[in-house]
Protein backbone atom coordinates (compact mmCIF):
# COMPACT_ATOMS: atom_id res chain seq x y z
CA UNK A 1 0.00 0.00 0.00
CA UNK A 2 1.46 3.69 -0.94
CA UNK A 3 1.92 5.94 1.85
CA UNK A 4 -0.22 8.54 0.34
CA UNK A 5 -3.33 6.69 -2.18
CA UNK A 6 -4.96 9.95 -4.21
CA UNK A 7 -7.90 7.88 -6.48
CA UNK A 8 -10.12 9.78 -8.88
CA UNK A 9 -9.86 13.01 -7.23
CA UNK A 10 -11.86 15.28 -9.06
CA UNK A 11 -12.49 19.60 -8.06
CA UNK A 12 -14.54 22.08 -9.39
CA UNK A 13 -14.85 25.68 -9.14
CA UNK A 14 -18.70 26.74 -10.28
CA UNK A 15 -18.28 25.43 -13.81
CA UNK A 16 -14.39 24.72 -14.35
CA UNK A 17 -12.86 21.78 -13.50
CA UNK A 18 -9.49 22.11 -11.98
CA UNK A 19 -9.15 18.38 -11.57
CA UNK A 20 -10.38 15.34 -13.13
CA UNK A 21 -9.65 11.57 -12.20
CA UNK A 22 -5.99 12.35 -10.38
CA UNK A 23 -4.87 9.19 -9.46
CA UNK A 24 -1.16 8.53 -8.00
CA UNK A 25 0.65 7.03 -5.10
CA UNK A 26 3.59 8.10 -3.38
CA UNK A 27 6.00 6.63 -1.17
CA UNK A 28 7.32 7.40 1.98
CA UNK A 29 10.20 9.84 1.96
CA UNK A 30 9.79 10.53 -1.58
CA UNK A 31 10.37 13.88 -2.74
CA UNK A 32 7.72 13.83 -5.61
CA UNK A 33 7.08 17.74 -8.15
CA UNK A 34 3.87 18.37 -9.09
CA UNK A 35 5.00 20.09 -12.70
CA UNK A 36 3.21 22.07 -15.16
CA UNK A 37 1.45 25.60 -16.95
CA UNK A 38 -0.27 27.38 -14.96
CA UNK A 39 -4.12 26.43 -14.29
CA UNK A 40 -3.50 23.15 -14.54
CA UNK A 41 -4.54 22.44 -11.32
CA UNK A 42 -1.11 21.04 -9.15
CA UNK A 43 -1.42 23.74 -6.71
CA UNK A 44 -5.36 22.69 -6.27
CA UNK A 45 -4.06 19.01 -6.17
CA UNK A 46 -1.65 20.89 -3.19
CA UNK A 47 -4.56 22.25 -1.71
CA UNK A 48 -6.55 19.21 -1.37
CA UNK A 49 -4.07 17.51 0.35
CA UNK A 50 -3.30 20.00 2.80
CA UNK A 51 -6.74 20.19 3.71
CA UNK A 52 -7.85 23.37 2.57
CA UNK A 53 -10.02 22.13 0.13
CA UNK A 54 -12.23 19.29 -0.55
CA UNK A 55 -12.72 17.02 -3.28
CA UNK A 56 -16.23 16.85 -5.59
CA UNK A 57 -15.09 13.77 -5.97
CA UNK A 58 -12.45 10.59 -5.08
CA UNK A 59 -10.55 10.28 -2.16
CA UNK A 60 -7.14 10.60 -0.25
CA UNK A 61 -5.63 8.69 2.37
CA UNK A 62 -2.57 8.42 4.11
CA UNK A 63 -0.96 5.54 5.90
CA UNK A 64 -4.48 3.85 5.24
CA UNK A 65 -6.66 6.37 6.81
CA UNK A 66 -8.95 8.95 4.69
CA UNK A 67 -8.45 12.46 4.89
CA UNK A 68 -10.40 13.49 2.16
CA UNK A 69 -13.16 12.65 0.58
CA UNK A 70 -16.43 14.82 -0.69
CA UNK A 71 -18.39 13.30 2.15
CA UNK A 72 -15.51 15.62 4.66
CA UNK A 73 -12.06 16.36 5.14
CA UNK A 74 -9.42 15.82 8.38
CA UNK A 75 -8.72 19.54 9.20
CA UNK A 76 -5.15 20.96 7.94
CA UNK A 77 -4.33 21.26 11.98
CA UNK A 78 -5.06 17.26 12.38
CA UNK A 79 -2.76 16.13 9.22
CA UNK A 80 0.53 16.41 10.69
CA UNK A 81 1.94 18.12 7.49
CA UNK A 82 3.85 21.21 7.24
CA UNK A 83 3.38 23.64 4.46
CA UNK A 84 5.70 26.21 2.69
CA UNK A 85 3.69 29.00 0.75
CA UNK A 86 5.45 30.92 -2.24
CA UNK A 87 5.73 34.20 -0.22
CA UNK A 88 6.76 31.96 2.48
CA UNK A 89 4.30 34.21 4.95
CA UNK A 90 6.71 35.29 7.50
CA UNK A 91 5.42 37.58 10.23
CA UNK A 92 7.95 41.21 9.96
CA UNK A 93 6.73 41.71 13.96
CA UNK A 94 8.59 38.84 14.79
CA UNK A 95 12.04 37.31 15.51
CA UNK A 96 13.28 34.29 13.35
CA UNK A 97 13.08 32.28 16.82
CA UNK A 98 9.36 33.70 17.26
CA UNK A 99 8.23 32.74 13.75
CA UNK A 100 9.72 29.13 13.87
CA UNK A 101 8.22 28.86 17.53
CA UNK A 102 4.60 29.69 16.78
CA UNK A 103 3.37 26.33 15.95
CA UNK A 104 5.02 24.90 18.49
CA UNK A 105 3.45 27.59 21.23
CA UNK A 106 -0.35 26.87 19.76
CA UNK A 107 0.23 23.23 20.27
CA UNK A 108 1.38 24.08 24.12
CA UNK A 109 4.76 22.50 23.56
CA UNK A 110 6.79 23.32 26.82
CA UNK A 111 9.69 25.89 26.68
CA UNK A 112 12.75 24.04 26.96
CA UNK A 113 11.27 21.22 23.81
CA UNK A 114 10.40 24.73 22.05
CA UNK A 115 14.12 26.25 22.51
CA UNK A 116 15.62 22.69 22.04
CA UNK A 117 13.72 22.19 18.78
CA UNK A 118 13.95 25.35 17.29
CA UNK A 119 17.58 25.19 17.69
CA UNK A 120 18.16 22.20 15.79
CA UNK A 121 16.15 23.38 13.11
CA UNK A 122 17.61 26.84 12.49
CA UNK A 123 21.23 24.48 12.43
CA UNK A 124 19.42 22.19 9.41
CA UNK A 125 18.78 25.30 7.56
CA UNK A 126 21.42 27.08 8.53
CA UNK A 127 20.24 29.82 10.15
CA UNK A 128 22.58 29.77 13.31
CA UNK A 129 22.94 32.81 15.49
CA UNK A 130 19.99 34.64 13.60
CA UNK A 131 17.42 33.63 16.31
CA UNK A 132 16.82 37.17 17.25
CA UNK A 133 16.45 38.73 13.63
CA UNK A 134 13.50 40.47 12.31
CA UNK A 135 12.23 39.62 8.61
CA UNK A 136 12.92 42.67 7.38
CA UNK A 137 16.54 42.76 8.30
CA UNK A 138 16.80 38.82 6.28
CA UNK A 139 17.02 38.22 2.70
CA UNK A 140 14.79 36.63 0.69
CA UNK A 141 16.42 33.60 0.50
CA UNK A 142 17.13 33.80 4.55
CA UNK A 143 13.37 34.25 4.80
CA UNK A 144 12.60 31.35 2.81
CA UNK A 145 14.73 29.18 5.28
CA UNK A 146 12.39 30.36 8.13
CA UNK A 147 9.41 29.56 6.51
CA UNK A 148 11.24 25.92 5.87
CA UNK A 149 12.35 25.91 9.71
CA UNK A 150 9.05 27.01 10.87
CA UNK A 151 7.30 24.17 8.57
CA UNK A 152 9.90 21.22 10.13
CA UNK A 153 9.67 22.32 13.70
CA UNK A 154 6.45 20.79 14.48
CA UNK A 155 8.15 17.61 12.82
CA UNK A 156 5.34 16.93 10.25
CA UNK A 157 5.43 13.37 7.97
CA UNK A 158 4.83 14.99 4.92
CA UNK A 159 5.82 18.76 3.83
CA UNK A 160 3.90 20.33 1.13
CA UNK A 161 6.09 23.13 -1.24
CA UNK A 162 4.35 26.08 -3.06
CA UNK A 163 6.72 27.19 -5.37
CA UNK A 164 8.84 28.04 -2.89
CA UNK A 165 11.86 29.19 -4.80
CA UNK A 166 9.97 31.27 -6.88
CA UNK A 167 10.77 34.75 -5.75
CA UNK A 168 14.43 33.98 -5.40
CA UNK A 169 16.75 35.44 -7.93
CA UNK A 170 18.39 32.69 -10.58
CA UNK A 171 21.56 31.93 -8.49
CA UNK A 172 20.57 31.61 -4.94
CA UNK A 173 17.15 29.19 -6.58
CA UNK A 174 19.76 27.22 -7.60
CA UNK A 175 21.62 26.97 -4.46
CA UNK A 176 18.55 26.66 -2.66
CA UNK A 177 17.60 23.41 -5.24
CA UNK A 178 20.45 21.46 -3.75
CA UNK A 179 20.08 22.43 -0.16
CA UNK A 180 16.50 21.29 -0.17
CA UNK A 181 17.32 17.86 -1.79
CA UNK A 182 19.97 17.48 1.36
CA UNK A 183 17.41 18.50 4.28
CA UNK A 184 14.59 16.06 2.31
CA UNK A 185 17.39 13.22 2.54
CA UNK A 186 18.18 14.35 6.17
CA UNK A 187 15.16 14.51 7.75
CA UNK A 188 13.61 11.76 5.96
CA UNK A 189 10.09 13.58 5.38
CA UNK A 190 8.21 13.14 2.17
CA UNK A 191 8.53 16.05 0.25
CA UNK A 192 5.48 17.16 -2.23
CA UNK A 193 6.43 20.29 -4.35
CA UNK A 194 4.45 22.32 -6.69
CA UNK A 195 6.55 24.53 -9.35
CA UNK A 196 6.09 24.95 -13.39
CA UNK A 197 9.75 25.38 -13.64
CA UNK A 198 11.24 22.12 -14.99
CA UNK A 199 14.68 22.30 -14.09
CA UNK A 200 14.12 22.78 -10.68
CA UNK A 201 11.34 19.69 -11.07
CA UNK A 202 14.19 17.26 -12.49
CA UNK A 203 17.08 18.66 -10.37
CA UNK A 204 15.02 17.95 -6.91
CA UNK A 205 12.92 14.84 -7.60
CA UNK A 206 12.18 11.04 -7.21
CA UNK A 207 9.58 11.43 -9.43
CA UNK A 208 7.91 14.43 -11.58
CA UNK A 209 4.40 14.35 -12.33
CA UNK A 210 3.30 16.27 -15.08
CA UNK A 211 -0.46 18.17 -15.03
CA UNK A 212 -2.01 19.32 -17.68
CA UNK A 213 -5.62 20.96 -17.85
CA UNK A 214 -6.71 19.21 -14.60
CA UNK A 215 -5.30 15.58 -15.73
CA UNK A 216 -2.19 13.49 -15.31
CA UNK A 217 -0.02 13.24 -18.32
CA UNK A 218 2.90 11.42 -16.63
CA UNK A 219 4.58 10.11 -13.42
CA UNK A 220 8.17 9.10 -14.04
CA UNK A 221 11.83 9.38 -12.70
CA UNK A 222 13.27 12.94 -14.72
CA UNK A 223 15.06 10.97 -16.66
CA UNK A 224 12.05 8.89 -17.82
CA UNK A 225 9.88 11.83 -18.15
CA UNK A 226 12.84 14.19 -20.10
CA UNK A 227 13.61 10.66 -22.75
CA UNK A 228 10.30 8.95 -23.00
CA UNK A 229 7.55 11.01 -22.75
CA UNK A 230 4.15 9.67 -23.05
CA UNK A 231 2.52 12.34 -25.23
CA UNK A 232 3.69 15.46 -27.49
CA UNK A 233 2.52 17.87 -24.54
CA UNK A 234 5.76 16.28 -22.14
CA UNK A 235 7.79 16.32 -24.69
CA UNK A 236 7.09 19.64 -25.34
CA UNK A 237 6.53 20.79 -21.93
CA UNK A 238 9.96 19.36 -20.68
CA UNK A 239 12.43 21.28 -22.85
CA UNK A 240 12.80 21.87 -26.43
CA UNK A 241 12.18 19.14 -29.05
CA UNK A 242 11.93 19.18 -32.35
CA UNK A 243 8.91 17.64 -33.76
CA UNK A 244 8.89 16.49 -37.42
CA UNK A 245 5.64 15.15 -39.07
CA UNK A 246 6.16 11.66 -40.64
CA UNK A 247 3.86 8.44 -41.75
CA UNK A 248 5.00 5.33 -40.88
CA UNK A 249 5.19 2.98 -43.68
CA UNK A 250 6.27 0.17 -41.39
CA UNK A 251 6.43 -1.28 -37.85
CA UNK A 252 8.83 -4.45 -36.48
CA UNK A 253 7.86 -5.16 -32.31
CA UNK A 254 8.37 -1.32 -30.61
CA UNK A 255 9.65 0.47 -33.91
CA UNK A 256 8.74 1.59 -37.42
CA UNK A 257 10.35 3.16 -40.02
CA UNK A 258 8.73 6.33 -40.67
CA UNK A 259 9.06 8.63 -43.83
CA UNK A 260 9.77 12.09 -42.80
CA UNK A 261 9.78 14.53 -45.90
CA UNK A 262 11.38 12.79 -48.53
CA UNK A 263 13.71 10.79 -46.23
CA UNK A 264 13.30 7.32 -43.74
CA UNK A 265 14.31 7.09 -40.37
CA UNK A 266 13.97 4.61 -37.70
CA UNK A 267 11.87 5.35 -34.48
CA UNK A 268 11.21 4.06 -31.23
CA UNK A 269 6.70 3.46 -31.04
CA UNK A 270 5.70 5.69 -27.60
CA UNK A 271 3.08 3.77 -25.72
CA UNK A 272 0.75 6.35 -26.37
CA UNK A 273 0.24 6.13 -30.34
CA UNK A 274 -2.70 3.96 -31.61
CA UNK A 275 -1.71 1.37 -33.60
CA UNK A 276 -3.66 2.17 -36.80
CA UNK A 277 -1.93 5.55 -36.80
CA UNK A 278 -0.48 6.50 -40.00
CA UNK A 279 0.35 9.80 -39.46
CA UNK A 280 2.74 10.70 -36.38
CA UNK A 281 4.66 13.10 -34.90
CA UNK A 282 8.75 12.24 -33.81
CA UNK A 283 10.09 13.79 -31.38
CA UNK A 284 13.64 14.46 -31.05
CA UNK A 285 15.58 16.71 -28.62
CA UNK A 286 17.99 18.68 -30.17
CA UNK A 287 21.00 17.74 -28.04
CA UNK A 288 20.79 14.16 -29.33
CA UNK A 289 21.50 15.12 -32.91
CA UNK A 290 25.27 15.50 -33.75
CA UNK A 291 26.64 17.13 -37.41
CA UNK A 292 28.58 14.70 -38.89
CA UNK A 293 27.68 11.17 -40.37
CA UNK A 294 26.94 8.05 -37.89
CA UNK A 295 30.09 6.05 -36.62
CA UNK A 296 30.32 2.96 -38.83
CA UNK A 297 27.73 0.23 -37.36
CA UNK A 298 26.07 2.74 -34.97
CA UNK A 299 22.55 2.40 -34.65
CA UNK A 300 22.10 5.60 -35.81
CA UNK A 301 19.56 7.84 -38.45
CA UNK A 302 21.29 9.92 -40.42
CA UNK A 303 18.89 13.19 -42.02
CA UNK A 304 20.39 15.18 -44.78
CA UNK A 305 19.91 18.95 -44.87
CA UNK A 306 21.51 22.56 -45.52
CA UNK A 307 22.85 24.91 -42.35
CA UNK A 308 20.79 27.64 -42.30
CA UNK A 309 21.83 29.66 -39.41
CA UNK A 310 23.95 29.24 -35.96
CA UNK A 311 23.67 30.95 -32.92
CA UNK A 312 26.18 31.12 -30.37
CA UNK A 313 24.87 30.77 -26.68
CA UNK A 314 28.40 30.27 -24.94
CA UNK A 315 28.74 26.70 -23.96
CA UNK A 316 26.66 25.67 -26.98
CA UNK A 317 26.28 26.39 -30.22
CA UNK A 318 22.67 26.06 -31.63
CA UNK A 319 21.93 25.50 -35.43
CA UNK A 320 19.17 25.16 -37.36
CA UNK A 321 18.73 23.18 -40.21
CA UNK A 322 16.43 22.53 -43.15
CA UNK A 323 15.57 19.55 -43.81
CA UNK A 324 13.59 18.92 -46.55
CA UNK A 325 11.32 22.17 -45.41
CA UNK A 326 11.49 21.48 -42.06
CA UNK A 327 13.46 23.49 -39.48
CA UNK A 328 15.60 21.37 -37.33
CA UNK A 329 16.91 22.56 -33.59
CA UNK A 330 20.45 20.93 -33.53
CA UNK A 331 22.76 22.01 -30.29
CA UNK A 332 26.39 21.52 -31.10
CA UNK A 333 29.75 21.74 -29.66
CA UNK A 334 30.93 25.21 -29.77
CA UNK A 335 33.94 24.75 -31.37
CA UNK A 336 32.27 23.52 -34.29
CA UNK A 337 32.60 26.19 -36.74
CA UNK A 338 30.14 26.01 -40.03
CA UNK A 339 28.88 28.47 -42.84
CA UNK A 340 25.96 29.30 -43.12
CA UNK A 341 24.28 27.17 -46.30
CA UNK A 342 26.68 24.26 -46.48
CA UNK A 343 25.23 20.62 -46.76
CA UNK A 344 25.02 18.91 -43.15
CA UNK A 345 24.23 15.47 -42.19
CA UNK A 346 22.47 15.10 -39.10
CA UNK A 347 23.32 11.65 -36.84
CA UNK A 348 20.63 10.65 -34.50
CA UNK A 349 20.65 7.60 -32.21
CA UNK A 350 17.82 5.28 -33.09
CA UNK A 351 16.26 5.46 -29.29
CA UNK A 352 16.63 9.31 -29.34
CA UNK A 353 13.87 9.53 -31.89
CA UNK A 354 10.29 8.68 -30.52
CA UNK A 355 6.81 8.34 -32.62
CA UNK A 356 3.76 9.65 -30.96
CA UNK A 357 0.45 10.41 -31.92
CA UNK A 358 0.33 13.58 -33.84
CA UNK A 359 -1.41 16.89 -32.26
CA UNK A 360 -4.28 17.11 -34.94
CA UNK A 361 -5.15 13.49 -33.58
Amino acid sequence: MAFIDIAGIGKRFGKVFALHGVDLAINEREFITLLGPSGCGKTTMLRLLAGFLIPDAGSIKVSGRLYSSPRGTLPPEQRRMGMVFQNYAVWPHMSVFENIAFGLRIAKTTRGEIARRVARVLAAVGLDGLAERHAHQLSGGQQQRVALARSLVVEPTILLLDEPLSNLDAKLRERMRGELKILQRDTGITFIHVTHDQAEAMALSDRIVVFNKGAVQQVGTPREVYERPTNLFVADFMGQVNKLPGTVVATSGGRARVRVGAQTIDVELSASRKRSDASVTVAIRPEAIRLGAADAGAAANVLRGRLVESAFLGNIVEHHVDVDGMLVRVQGDRRQGIAAGSPVELSIPVGDCVAMPSETD
